[in-house]
């Protein structure tokens, strides 16, 4: 077919002759259209329902605080939580976390209620999450980092009642001194002896339906939106085959409290029987990874596909110990994966696919070796009692090879946004392919089946991107710049102008009589969003770009110049000035950098 004679009915009309199935209409318009155009037989619909979806798999029944006590019963000494000098058994997290559920449930905490948790990945932090699901209530882990406004909107938005911050878990810690020294040196009994605390948690029945934490992500209405997640999804991810076979017997804590990867990270170890691994803390690069491995056996870890391809760049053996590393929030580098495969023998690289309302991970595809790498590194088969579907505009299945939108289904789908019913019926729509009253959650993504029931990543059918791993709506972003002093209109995109590092560019519209400050306008956003949503360059323009429908173009968006972005220009003057100013040159692709130049207004984030 030549697109230009036929309109969208004109080939509508001519494959309903034709008895044809018009699938994967993602995009609208004749070339999304005959993109779609497949023949779907009776076997193909049963294999792409059901064969591919065979995903059924036992898991305990159970919440997550009745299935920690379970470990606590078999392997009492067995250690739970490494953090530098600090080892803690299973037994000793079990005594502190019980104190601290009782403080939460004599603060007025019941089943579903809602507890803040500020507190930055410690050995404390792995406390407070636990005591909350023990107390019945919901943790809202909130990032420190986050500008205070946000914090406060968070916390506001899921009606929380009580906080617990470093300070509230210190000060039942049962050396009795409020500092963590080690593992053994307080008084472990137990026994009430020590600040009146009674034998054990408080009892607290909770279901494995009731709510386990609210978690926070982009919202394309303009503000944050809180997916929750039951105690049974967590355990449906936990219990998993991914994470049997020894991978994850010690895992990195190394992900931010408020990023759902934490999930993995905190669970997984700890419900299995293993050990959770503390990352010291600042950033977490090539050296900290080498000496986290080698001095405390880290056996599984997460790292965002950001992250993952820089430490290929920079140092592919880095990770030589580490049985499996799973990566993604973003498209997997393949050549990243065949670099880090070929510098560490025996290690697994997994590209695990999943957003926050389906818990973390939804499908995942292992890699093992470099030749087993393609070139386009796709999102793989759905995990156990996970079901996926790709669909057109109207929910019909669609054949292999054809595009789609990606719904998922089955366990690990959260209960719907806090506070948001409209929302929530937009997104969890009812699974006409699944028992009776079961949901599926509409992803956003585009995808296609490959022959073999593999699932490769295609798009996006709306605005949203993915940048440093994390889930952002520019909307949000767009309403938080807009609202600033003289700006009259603005765009927010993401922009990949060098291969494998995508930022936020603001495009901006002054006011008239006004001079936008781009030191302003980024400061202001920087006090109202997290680092990861403010963008890396502002461009000034005298009018958006429009296309002929009248919509922002923003393919005619212009590339921001980076090298301008600090004003007048002061070359180095000394050696070390000028090796420092070469590492940022080359780190961010700019032909020169001067001394007054600032890291972020030049396109830096803290990835790089």
């Amino acid at each position: 077919y030549d697109p230009a004679l036929f309109d969208v009915g004109t080939v509508e009309g001519l494959a309903g002759r034709l008895g044809l199935v018009l699938s994967g209409v993602v995009g609208g318009g004749v070339g999304g259209v005959l993109g779609g155009l497949s023949l779907l037989s009776e076997g193909e619909r049963r294999l792409v329902v059901g064969g591919w979806n065979a995903t059924s798999f036992p898991v305990p029944w159970g919440s997550l605080g009745g299935l920690f006590g379970e470990r606590v019963r078999c392997a009492p000494g067995a250690v739970a939580v490494v953090s530098g000098g600090v080892r803690l058994t299973y037994g000793e997290l079990d005594v502190w976390s019980d104190r601290l559920a009782w403080w939460l449930v004599r603060s007025g905490v019941g089943v579903e209620d809602r507890v803040g948790v500020v507190v930055e990945r410690s050995v404390e932090l792995v406390v407070a999450l636990l005591a909350v699901v023990k107390a019945g209530g919901v943790y809202v882990p909130v990032d420190g980092r986050a500008p205070v406004g946000r914090r406060r909107s968070v916390l506001a938005q899921a009606g929380v009642g009580v906080v617990v911050t470093a300070a509230e878990v210190g000060a039942v810690f049962p050396g009795g001194s409020g500092e963590v020294s080690g593992g053994g040196s307080g008084d472990w009994s137990g026994d009430g002896s020590g600040g009146g605390w009674p034998v054990g948690g408080p009892g607290v029945v909770v279901d494995p339906e009731n709510a386990a934490y609210v978690m926070f992500t982009s919202g394309s209405s303009g503000c944050a939106k809180g997916v929750v997640v039951r105690h049974r999804d967590v355990v449906s991810l936990v219990f998993g085959r991914c994470f049997g076979g020894g991978g994850h017997e010690r895992v990195l804590l190394h992900s931010p409290v408020a990023f759902d990867a934490s999930t993995y990270e905190l669970w997984v170890p700890l419900l299995r029987g293993g050990t959770v691994v503390v990352a010291p803390a600042g950033v977490v690069d090539a050296g900290v990874l080498r000496r986290v491995v080698s001095g405390f056996g880290v056996s599984g870890l997460w790292l965002t596909a950001g992250l993952f391809r820089l430490l290929a760049q920079d140092d592919p053996g880095c990770l030589a110990g580490v049985r499996e590393v799973w990566t993604g929030g973003d498209v997997v580098s393949a050549g990243a994966v065949r670099a880090v495969l070929g510098a560490c023998g025996g290690l697994r690289v997994v590209d695990g696919y999943g957003p926050t309302e389906t818990t973390t991970f939804a499908t995942c595809f292992v890699m093992g070796d470099v030749g087993g790498v393609p070139d386009v590194v796709p999102i793989g088969r759905p995990l156990d009692n996970v079901r996926v579907y790709v669909l057109d505009g109207g929910l019909g299945v669609v054949a292999p090879g054809v595009v789609g939108e990606l719904f998922v289904a089955g366990e690990g789908v959260a209960r719907g946004y806090w506070g948001r019913a409209g929302l929530t019926a937009e997104r969890f729509v009812a699974d006409p392919f699944g028992p009776g009253g079961s949901r599926m959650y509409r992803t956003g993504d585009v995808v296609r089946w490959r022959g073999d029931g593999v699932l490769e990543f295609v798009g996006r059918v709306d605005d949203q991107v993915k940048v440093r791993g994390f889930r952002i709506e520019p909307a949000e972003v767009e309403s938080v710049l807009g609202a600033c002093a003289g700006v009259a209109e603005c765009v927010v995109v993401a922009r990949e102008d060098q291969p494998g590092v995508k930022r936020l560019v603001g495009y901006v519209v002054a006011a008239e009589g006004v001079a936008p400050d781009v030191s302003v306008l980024r400061s202001y956003v920087a006090e109202v969003l997290p680092d990861y949503m403010v963008p890396a360059a502002f461009v000034v323009l005298d009018r958006l770009p429009l296309s002929v429908n009248g919509k922002v173009d923003r393919r005619a968006l212009p590339a921001p110049d980076f090298s301008r972005a600090c004003g007048g220009f002061v070359p180095a003057r000394t050696d070390s000035e000028r090796i420092v100013a070469g590492i940022w040159a080359d780190v961010l692709g700019l032909e020169r950098v001067g001394v007054e130049d600032n890291f972020f207004e030049l396109g830096g984030d803290s990835i790089l």
